[in-house]
């Protein structure tokens, strides 16, 4: 039987699931949230080149997604931890299997600059 590939000029379950965890932060968010739950900080020390400003607007938009949840600790100062919601958790798989692939990406393009370096 032939593999059908959808027809995503319309909106597919691939550009849906692009819109939600798309972008240079989200996913790498999501990532460390597989661990555990993080406070703001640390999660911006995880990250580390992003801005204050931008894992903001990531949280918020994984938040109003319904995949990350913001816990709010009546203290002082105030304490603000971000978990994954079950929604979240459920791309556990599809974040671990971009993590390999992306590592055998990487060992791929060693091995090819190695290789261009030694025939030159």
């Amino acid at each position: 039987m032939p593999r059908t590939i959808q027809n995503c000029l319309h909106g597919c379950a691939v550009t849906t699931t692009v819109d939600l965890i798309g972008g240079k932060w989200k996913t790498v968010t999501l990532y460390h949230l597989l661990l555990g739950p993080l406070r703001f900080s640390e999660l911006q020390r995880k990250l580390g080149s992003v801005t204050q400003r931008m894992l903001t607007l990531q949280l918020c938009e994984l938040e109003a997604d319904g995949l990350v949840h913001r816990e709010v600790y009546a203290q002082v100062p105030p304490r603000v931890e971000y978990s994954l919601t079950e929604l979240g958790q459920s791309l556990e798989p599809i974040v671990r299997a971009m993590l390999v692939w992306g590592e055998r990406y990487q060992a791929h393009s060693r091995a090819e600059r190695e290789l261009s370096a030694a025939s030159d």
